[in-house]
């Protein structure tokens, strides 16, 4: 194999690497250790008026590969958004909303219409029953209603259980509300996860489970077996279960997505998550929302109300015309997606890449172990940088970020053009092998 021509930045897996002011060799332990001991340029903020909590998370990896794709011109397969417009009736119906007075506040837990058109889609599609009166909250986003059950639910010293590899959000979430994550780990290829590996992270200080189906960063889709599992774990301890299932609507090959609350007796220790963003391609509206205990509910509508005050009340009204798309809508959503993942991990093993097919979603977890890189790091800036692709380091979506130094996380969420233009520029990594 001849040596590849390495970029200023890039050196081989025997020597270190900074890219945009990161060790690529992280120290090890656990993320509490990881955050508490790393002094990397650009993670700690020095300045003695800054909080702890500030200091205990970097900020977003995703976010910042975004800004690193768009400095050299590459193709963003980082960041989870399209590159495509949201369907034209939710365009339309936005405007309209502009245009008849719902311009002002809404009811700070979210405009009555798309509470009720929230409550109607869950118990058709989701099997849930939702008082749009008591059960629900409407936020700035998922990421928002995510934030405002942990600060509803954990108090300081309080665990948390915690999928891994997981959305990088979840640990700042642990952190900025006093929890301690607990990982258990989904082992790769197929993300399978050990029943005793789960019982054994239950604790008496275990407050809330976070679960995300489909999975981000992985594809998973939690079988009907692993929630019942998930249930038993949270009835027999007392725990809460907070769901991410903002891509419940994109799954494959037969997969089917089962909401955690619609199991068993789980309506009454279940805060489900979803929005607008990821089935309605309008990620920039920031349109979220929780359907939860009455108890609950009312604890995040105080957190929620003194976050942000409400989500955007023209874009709620068009959010609740978006809810009424006919069953044809999802099953298209869901077939154009599919093909788009069909074409692009083939193209992606092609090159050299190991990765199964995700059941959900639309990432890929990639291991470039055939490839000669350090570690993630070097790899995912060795693409941005020569390649002109723009991926995400495995290792922002692990506890310990040693345990995902083989991967890079792809999404698909782009026309074909798009993809295919990227899988051209990753040609040369045959040559790498």
């Amino acid at each position: 194999m001849r040596e590849p021509a390495w970029p200023d930045a890039v050196r081989h897996r025997n020597h270190t690497f900074f890219p945009s002011g990161r060790f690529a060799t992280r120290s090890k332990g656990s993320m509490e250790d990881t955050q508490s001991q790393r002094s990397e340029p650009g993670f700690r903020i020095n300045d003695p008026h800054i909080s702890e909590r500030a200091q205990r998370f970097p900020e977003s990896v995703i976010r910042e590969m975004t800004r690193i794709a768009a400095a050299h011109g590459a193709v963003n397969l980082s960041q989870g958004y399209p590159d495509f417009d949201p369907p034209r009736e939710l365009v339309e119906a936005a405007k309209l909303a502009l245009e008849n007075g719902y311009n002002q506040y809404s009811t700070t837990w979210g405009a009555p219409e798309l509470r009720h058109a929230i409550a109607r889609k869950a118990k058709t599609f989701n099997g849930i029953d939702a008082d749009p009166e008591a059960n629900l909250v409407v936020t700035c986003g998922s990421t928002e209603a995510m934030m405002a059950a942990m600060l509803s639910l954990v108090n300081p010293g309080d665990e948390v259980v915690v999928f891994e590899p997981f959305y990088e959000n979840y640990g700042p979430d642990a952190a900025m509300s006093g929890a301690t994550p607990r990982y258990v780990r989904m082992e790769w290829p197929g993300w399978s996860i050990d029943e005793e590996t789960l019982k054994a992270a239950f604790t008496p200080k275990t407050k809330a489970v976070i679960v995300n189906t489909p999975n981000n960063p992985t594809g998973k889709v939690f079988s009907s077996d692993e929630l019942r599992l998930i249930a038993d774990l949270c009835s027999d301890h007392d725990v809460v279960a907070v769901t991410d299932e903002i891509y419940e609507h994109i799954v494959y090959d037969g997969a089917r997505h089962v909401s955690l609350a619609a199991v068993g007796d789980m309506a009454g220790r279940t805060i489900t998550i979803s929005g607008l963003s990821k089935t309605y391609s309008a990620t920039g509206w920031r349109v979220g929302w929780a359907i939860a205990p009455k108890t609950l509910a009312d604890a995040m509508r105080r957190i929620h109300d003194f976050l942000t005050v409400g989500a955007p009340h023209p874009l709620q009204i068009a959010a609740a015309v978006a809810l009424e798309f006919p069953e044809t809508y999802y099953a298209n959503l869901a077939r154009t997606y599919r093909a788009k993942r069909d074409r692009f991990v083939k193209g992606l093993r092609s090159v050299g890449f190991e990765c199964g097919d995700p059941r959900g979603a639309y990432y890929v977890m990639a291991d470039f172990s055939r490839f000669p890189f350090e570690d993630d790091w070097a790899f995912a800036m060795y693409l941005v940088e020569r390649l002109g692709v723009a991926t995400v380091p495995g290792s922002s979506f692990y506890g310990r970020p040693e345990d995902g130094a083989r991967y890079v996380r792809f999404m698909f969420s782009k026309k074909d053009e798009t993809l295919e233009e990227a899988l051209r520029r990753l040609e040369p990594l045959r040559e790498l092998q």
